[in-house]
């Protein structure tokens, strides 16, 4: 039977739409494995990452957690107590009790949250002491002044150990930080927070010479991007379980600061500014001078993608509808990151840019430091779910993932290394942990890649809606 012209375009129509449908299915079969193996080993890496941690770092005999640990994961080093690595176990501790149901977590939580509480408090002029030190069978002081930044991490700890616990002493505790950052750190003139603080809580700005050897004395008049979005990650926390008035206004200003004020027109961070908020920049310096102040003034790539996540979950949690200017300055900043400080060949992000002047500008520093490329990898999974119509996202994403098990996941002794081994061979056999180096950027990321995938992040499903 000869089939009419009609007939024989349906016919074509048809079997167009079922190539396509068989094609769509056979991709999605195959996208589906990846998925699924992308879950189970991001879920291995956290498993061993904490199991590498706990209760390896628990220290039972001067209290809160061991500080220094060698490529073998052998204690090595001054053990100091630092105000910020152990807040950040109390936080990764809480969270991993919560994300596992885990009591034996919720008891190491505990731990690091009585160590904050009866060792790192300042009892007399309030606050957390920045650094302890191991003297014999005691601590001493070793810190000459308080940190705004230290501090926020301590809310962040307190606040996570209270969510999962509910013990109301550690959230009174944190009420009482925040109390005291804002009595003693807010500038209630210009907004914002002094990071670098006497030791009674007070501001340096008419100290001229540092007689007395305080911390951080060449940034005493100054306020910074670094103190403030932790500042902004911490509130964030404590408003999810402490609703305050106060605290809604004091986050609220930071996310306004950080994403309007701090945040370039280019979609980088400004490392420091004046008290009026006016950028510190040693452009006009000689190269010299430049290069040894370096870590005052750069793009730095990593904070850029962290900050990219830290605006969207404030203002997820303020309860933001369709925020589509937070959420425009967020990409723009991982679109920034990724278009000067991605490495296009092996992945990974590169640790600083300069800018010479607007048009010239240079990568000056290609490390590749774990906890940027940790938080790159939450960064790109989120931009992925709330942009899927920019398919690269997910893509470097992978990409990104692939860099971390090749270049940062010790397969033999455990954990990460400080840097990628493409950029230092070295890493191989350098710290594990030191004060600086903890493992909360990489398990909050782990966790939240995780969830993303599963379709249980809070954020990814609403944000935007």
């Amino acid at each position: 039977m000869k089939l009419s012209t009609y007939s024989l375009t349906l016919l074509k129509g048809l079997t167009i739409i079922l190539t396509a449908f068989i094609i769509s299915c056979q991709q999605n079969k195959s996208a589906e494995p990846n998925k699924d193996n992308l879950h189970i080993e991001l879920q291995t890496a956290l498993n061993d990452l904490a199991d590498v941690w706990y209760p390896r770092t628990i220290d039972s005999i001067h209290g809160g957690f061991w500080s220094d640990f060698n490529y073998k994961w052998e204690k090595e080093g001054k053990q100091n107590k630092f105000l910020v690595s152990q807040a950040r176990h109390v936080w990764t501790t809480a969270t991993l009790a919560h994300y596992f149901k885990d009591d034996d977590y919720e008891k190491i939580a505990a731990h690091g949250y009585h160590f904050l509480r009866d060792k790192m408090w300042d009892k007399k002029h309030g606050g957390f002491h920045s650094l302890l030190a191991i003297d014999v069978d005691s601590l001493k002081v070793l810190s000459n002044g308080k940190s705004a930044y230290g501090n926020s991490f301590a809310i962040y700890g307190l606040a996570a150990y209270y969510k999962v616990s509910k013990d109301t002493s550690a959230l009174e505790l944190a009420k009482d930080t925040f109390r005291w950052l804002e009595e003693n750190a807010h500038d209630s003139l210009y907004g914002g927070y002094f990071d670098v603080l006497k030791q009674d809580g007070s501001w340096m700005l008419d100290i001229n010479e540092n007689d007395r050897n305080y911390d951080n004395f060449i940034r005493k008049d100054w306020k910074d991007q670094n103190s403030s979005i932790h500042l902004l990650e911490s509130f964030t926390a404590l408003y999810e379980v402490w609703p305050d008035p106060l605290l809604r206004k004091r986050l609220e200003e930071l996310l306004i600061l950080i994403r309007d004020t701090i945040t370039t027109n280019k979609g980088y961070l400004s490392l420091h500014l004046t008290r009026d908020w006016t950028p510190i920049s040693f452009r006009d310096s000689s190269e010299a001078y430049r290069k040894k102040h370096f870590y005052l003034d750069h793009v730095s790539f990593g904070h850029d993608v962290e900050t990219a996540f830290l605006l969207l979950e404030a203002s997820h949690r303020l309860g933001f509808k369709n925020d589509s200017l937070t959420d425009k300055k967020a990409k723009q900043m991982v679109d920034h990151a990724l278009e000067w400080g991605w490495d296009e060949q092996n992945g990974g992000f590169y640790d600083g840019g300069y800018y010479r002047s607007d048009k010239e500008r240079s990568i000056e520093n290609r490390a590749k430091v774990w906890w940027a490329e940790a938080e790159a990898l939450n960064s790109l999974l989120l931009m992925s779910q709330l942009h899927s119509e920019d398919t690269r996202y997910y893509s470097l994403f992978e990409k990104q993932w692939e860099y971390i098990k090749n270049n940062l996941i010790d397969q033999k002794y455990g954990g990460w290394y400080p840097e990628g081994i493409d950029t230092d061979p070295k890493a191989t056999t350098k710290n594990k942990a030191q004060i600086w180096k903890g493992n909360y950027h990489n398990i909050r990321s782990l966790i939240n890649t995780i969830q993303m995938i599963e379709g249980k992040f809070e954020l990814s499903k609403g944000h935007l809606q």
